[in-house]
Parts: C-alpha cells; sequence; structure tokens
C-alpha cells in the first residue's frame, strides 16, 4: 500500500470502538416491505410503487464473487453488458445503455451514487465494498433524474453505520497474481455514525476460455474509498459527508486479440465529496434535503508504441434540494437540481461547460386506505453548451418530461401497476455547437437540435407471499428525435433528428427462501428473465445493434445460519445483432452467438466468541469465476478471463 492508503486505514480502524452484531451487517431477503428512495426521491415501502424496481441487498453483493459494480450487474444480467479488458464496462436496460467513456449525458442509462449522477457511466469505476443496497428503474425515469434516464436507472446507495462499532481487515488471493487488500470500519457512537472501507487490487494478464494469455489485460494500483459519515444533531436533523476514490494507475488497454497490443494502457480517476443535509418538523409532516457535490473523472490513453497520448479530465458540481409534504392520503415532493460539467480534453474541442438547472415536482395520492395508489410527475430541465475552440460556442434548449403511475393492492399477496413516463437526452456539445475535422471529415454542430425522447407505457403484476416474491411486466417504447450525423457533402457532415425506434417486452423474476425438512439450512433458488419481443430501427426494420433478444439470470442462494454462505449463478445472453470490426473496417453487421457463464462462491465465519453475536469473527470465502471455463466474449475480440479461482480471508474486530 503507498502512504495514502495506509493513512486511510489507520484512521479507520482507530475511529471504531466496539463490536458488532453479525445481523446488523445481514440485509435480509424481503418480499416487499424494503424501503426504497429511487423512484420517488423519498423513502417508501417497495410495495406502494407503481413501477418497476430491483433491488439488489447487501446479502446478494456479499455472498457474490464481483469484484465491483460491472461484474455484479454482469451476474444479474439485467440487460446488455458491454465489457472490456482493463476498466472500461456500460450496462444495458430495455435496450439502452449507459455511456462508458466521458460525460455520463451521452448515455441512456443513467448511473447514481445515492441520488446524484455518478459523473460516469463506466460501471468498472464503482466498487461495492462498502455499499448498502443497489436500486435498478426498469424504464425511464427523467422526472426525477433529468437526462440520460431512458432505458433506465442504477443508484449505488452507500452504506451507513449502524449499532456495535467494528472494523475489518480482509486479504484475496487468486488466480493471474490477483491480490486484494480491503479495510474499513462501521457503526454508531452517540449522535455520530459511520461507515468506510479502503483497498487496494493488482492482477496480471488473464487467460481466456481457450489457454491462451490475453496479453496487457491486467492492472496495477488499483485503489478505492468510500466514506459515509454522519451527525445527528437534533432528533430528524442529520448532516453528513459522503466521499468516494477511484484510482487505477495503469489499466490494460489490448486490442483485439488477434491484433493484441501489449503496450497500450489507460490511467483512470474518479474521484467525488457530497455534503448533505436532511431534516423533518418532530410529526414528520414536512421533509426536506439540501446536497452540494463536487467530483472529477480523469481518462488518460497512453500508447508508447506510436508515442500517442491522450487525455479527458471532467470537473462536475451539483446541487439537489427538495421538500416533502405529507398529509393523510396526500404526499408532494417538489425541488430544484443543479448541475455543471466542465470538460478539457487534448482532442477537439478542447474545453466544454455544460450547466443544467432544473425543476421538479412529484405527487402520490392513495385512496382505500392505501390499496389504490396514484403517482404523477413533471420535470422541466434547462440546458446549455458554452464550447472554446469552435465556431458559436453557446447553444441551449430545454425540456418538459412528464410522468403517471398507478398501483392496486388487490389483497396481501397480489399488487397491479401500470405506468406511463418520458425520457430524454440532452444533445451533446459536439452535436449541438462542433466544429471537428477527425480523418479527413469535418462534423458541424447543429443549434436546432431537439433533445432524443421517448415515451414508455408498462403494465405489470407484484406477487409477496411469505417469503416467495414473483414479478411480471410488459413494457413498450417509442424512441424519437434519435440525433444521427447525416452527409452534406463528401467530406462534410451535420448531426440532425432522424432516427425512431420501437422497443418492447417482458421482463420476469422469481425467488423463494424456504428451510428444507424444518432445518436451520435456507435455500433460495431465483431467476430474472428479460425478452424483447420487439426491437427495431423503424425506418429500417432492422434490429437494433448490440441488443441481445432475451436475458436471463439464476441461480440458488444457501445460507445454514451457523456463519456458512454460498451462491451458484448462471447469467445467460441470448443472441444479437452488432458490428464485426475485428474482421474488417467495414463494421459488417454480424449475428453474435448466445453465451451462458457460471460463478460460484462459498464463504465460513467462524465466531471468536461461542455464541457469535456480537459480530467477531473469522470467515474464510472462496470463489470461482467462470466454473465451466467457457470461452466466451461480450464484445467481439475482447475474450473475457477463463476460470479464476480466489480465497479470501477476513477479520472482523
Amino acid at each position: 500500500m503507498n502512504r495514502k492508503t495506509v493513512a486511510i486505514v489507520m484512521v479507520a480502524m482507530l475511529s471504531s470502538q466496539g463490536l458488532r452484531a453479525e445481523e446488523a451487517n445481514r440485509a435480509s431477503t424481503y418480499v416487499g416491505d424494503e424501503i426504497v428512495v429511487t423512484s420517488s426521491r423519498v423513502k417508501e415501502p417497495k410495495k406502494s410503487l407503481t413501477s418497476n424496481i430491483t433491488i439488489i441487498g447487501r446479502d446478494e453483493i456479499s455472498n457474490s464473487s464481483a469484484k465491483d459494480l460491472s461484474e455484479l450487474l454482469a451476474e444479474k444480467n439485467i440487460g446488455h453488458i458491454q465489457k472490456y479488458p482493463g476498466a472500461s464496462t456500460s450496462v444495458g436496460i430495455r435496450g439502452f445503455r449507459s455511456e462508458s467513456h466521458g460525460n455520463d449525458l451521452m448515455g441512456k442509462v443513467l448511473v447514481l451514487v445515492d441520488g446524484r449522477r455518478a459523473g460516469t457511466g463506466n460501471l468498472a469505476k464503482i466498487m461495492t465494498d462498502n455499499v448498502e443496497r443497489i436500486e435498478i428503474i426498469r424504464g425511464p425515469a427523467a422526472v426525477q433524474y433529468g437526462s440520460a434516464a431512458i432505458g433506465g436507472v442504477v443508484n449505488v446507495i452507500t452504506a451507513k453505520g449502524r449499532e456495535y462499532p467494528s472494523i475489518f481487515i480482509e486479504q484475496k488471493l487468486g488466480s493471474n497474481s490477483y491480490s486484494k487488500t480491503s479495510a474499513g470500519a462501521q457503526g454508531k457512537i452517540g449522535r455520530l455514525d459511520f461507515a468506510g472501507s479502503v483497498s487496494k487490487s493488482d492482477a496480471t494478464s488473464y487467460s481466456t476460455g481457450t489457454g491462451d494469455t490475453y496479453p496487457n489485460t491486467g492492472y496495477s494500483d488499483m485503489t478505492t474509498a468510500s466514506l459515509n459519515v454522519g451527525y445527528e444533531f437534533a432528533k430528524g436533523h442529520r448532516i453528513g459527508l459522503l466521499a468516494h476514490s477511484f484510482d487505477v494507475d495503469r489499466a490494460g488497454s489490448p486490442g483485439y486479440l488477434s491484433q493484441a497490443d501489449p503496450y497500450a494502457y489507460t490511467v483512470q480517476n474518479n474521484h467525488s465529496v457530497d455534503f448533505i443535509y436532511e431534516g423533518a418538523t418532530a410529526d414528520r409532516q414536512v421533509s426536506w434535503m439540501a446536497r452540494y457535490f463536487t467530483g472529477m473523472d480523469t481518462y488518460r490513453y497512453v500508447d508508447p508504441t506510436y508515442a500517442y497520448e491522450s487525455r479527458t479530465d471532467i470537473d462536475q458540481r451539483g446541487a439537489q434540494a427538495q421538500a416533502t409534504w405529507q398529509h393523510d392520503l396526500l404526499r408532494l415532493t417538489a425541488g430544484v437540481d443543479w448541475l455543471k460539467y466542465e470538460l478539457e480534453s487534448t482532442l477537439t474541442p478542447t474545453w466544454t461547460s455544460y450547466e443544467n438547472p432544473a425543476l421538479f415536482a412529484l405527487g402520490k395520492y392513495g385512496l382505500f386506505d392505501d390499496r389504490l395508489i396514484l403517482t404523477a410527475g413533471l420535470r422541466y430541465d434547462d440546458y446549455q453548451v458554452d464550447m472554446l475552440d469552435s465556431e458559436g460556442s453557446s447553444r441551449s434548449t430545454d425540456n418538459l418530461a412528464h410522468q403517471a403511475g398507478l398501483g392496486w393492492q388487490i389483497n396481501d399477496v397480489v399488487k397491479l401497476r401500470g405506468s406511463y413516463a418520458e425520457g430524454f437526452r440532452m444533445p451533446s456539445a459536439r452535436e449541438l455547437a462542433g466544429n471537428i475535422t477527425t480523418y479527413g471529415s469535418t462534423y458541424i454542430g447543429n443549434a436546432d437540435l431537439k433533445p432524443e425522447s421517448s415515451a414508455t407505457w408498462e403494465a405489470g403484476a407484484d406477487v409477496a407471499w411469505k417469503k416467495l416474491a414473483a414479478s411480471v411486466t410488459w413494457f413498450s417504447t417509442d424512441y424519437t428525435d434519435m440525433i444521427e450525423p447525416t452527409a452534406t457533402s463528401s467530406s462534410v457532415s451535420t448531426y440532425r433528428n432522424v432516427g425512431s425506434a420501437t422497443v418492447s417486452g417482458m421482463e420476469a423474476n422469481l425467488s423463494w427462501v424456504f428451510n428444507p425438512a424444518d432445518t436451520s439450512w435456507e435455500l433460495e433458488p431465483y431467476v430474472g428473465y428479460t425478452h424483447l419481443l420487439r426491437y427495431e430501427d423503424n425506418a429500417t426494420g432492422d434490429h437494433l445493434l448490440y441488443t441481445p433478444e432475451w436475458n436471463a439470470s439464476t441461480g440458488l442462494r444457501v445460507r445454514d445460519g451457523r456463519g456458512f454462505s454460498g451462491a451458484f449463478n448462471l447469467a445467460c445472453t441470448g443472441k444479437s445483432m452488432i458490428q464485426d470490426y475485428e474482421s474488417n473496417y467495414s463494421g459488417t453487421v454480424i449475428t453474435k452467438g448466445a453465451f451462458v457463464v457460471a460463478n460460484l462462491s462459498a464463504s465460513k465465519k467462524f465466531p471468536l466468541e461461542r455464541q457469535g453475536k456480537n459480530g467477531r469473527g473469522i470467515t474464510l470465502k472462496a470463489e470461482v469465476d467462470n466454473l465451466f471455463d467457457r470461452d466466451y466474449q461480450f464484445v467481439k475480440g475482447y475474450p473475457m478471463p477463463g476460470r479464476t479461482f480466489v480465497f479470501g480471508l477476513r477479520a472482523d474486530i
């Protein structure tokens, strides 16, 4: 570890006192009563929502072999995963995908950290070590969060310190010289709560499922840190600080296996700090939240062979303020969001500023003892781009988005729901005001561009009976005003709103927790499945590229009630149409076949005291990724690792 890492670890250890019960760190399996915040921007039970929400709890995260958010969502397999070697991954939901390179405003799936924009769509930059849960909205959420939330929203919620303060130290070793050292602390002392972790990891180049070494796929000095600390200075009033850090000094960037580059690499950083105040009146009838956040995201690409280097730096600042009024059956939430990105790049244009103030209002009304729920929302976004080194350096546009939903709790077991929601993506700086020449072609911005927009209808049913949970959802999305480059001469192109597409499909999930033969063992089989009924370009009738026809995830989680837990997961991805740049530079459209990846993990905790109620203990963990050593690729030409093993030892003291 470097000095900075050691210092953080020491502070985390010295700041904790006492012990923590294991039960306080474990997220139980729920069937509808868990509290979520993503869909309405306020805390409420999942069973009162009118949209399709997926929750990944702390227990599921701990049992997974995933090393970061990208690998966790690849296991969950909610949609298309675009994963490259190194540290670059995007996720797709309902045919739309996050943007893994550069500013997240270019994406169509939005990634949040604790309810605000993460500043990146690259899931590989977001760790899960200090995460309480992950909430995923399937479908548009523009009213809540603005641009890019077309296919859905992934909200990563940081752990908060509870009772029983404790510390942990963990060491993992595995295939390809993988090594990860972690330490952290969490707990609550009086009115002060804290939860934090820090880690450092390294890995060398990996072997594929065929047994061939894929050079330049390792990384060195990947350091991550996360901290959530708060102080309740009066009942119902808490001030908090959140900090997140991701640094990788060198991540391999190998190129296609058939043309592997053993020397190119990337250097990536993502840092952020949030200051939050949450308050409420004594009767909780009025509550509010105010936040200011700042951060930076850096991407540097180096190719020593050609003495080439490019760099992009994005500074992020933003603020959120909202207030909620609850009276009997009616709840109203209104607020303002403000966001500003400043981008500097060695590419043209060299400097760009994005500024996006927005106003929103959300309402909920319950009838018949909250068995019939009506929701509605409205949001207005103003968006301005300022550029240097470009003719016509300032452009602006705006957008108004709507949504409405209905939920009917027929009885204690079955709920029906339906909703209409809109999404949009604001035009980028290049699309609005660019004047860029690359490889002999010039691209001119179009100040009259409209935002890309979508309208989605969905209907579904949720079942919650004892420890069985199931849901099924039908959705249909009309996607219009797609922004595409259009040639105006042999060497000059501009951007126009010319495209449209239709995406519809079905989503289903089922899980059941039971105790076989009345033993202490707890088994949880589960399955999640998405099937697209239609995903085509309206002009050509062709299937949308990089959009699998179906995705599925199934497996079994096991616990014995005495410290043992295990998980077996199968992630199944259907065929998709892609462009083949590996075989030729024209990008011929071909069919990429389906594939299945199996992961297995198991852990056993040995308590240091007889009853083990205080959480002290030593945990042994073993993980096997790609259990059947399959040769598979998320992106053609970039094969993923073959069978890999990881063994870990953790001490909670």
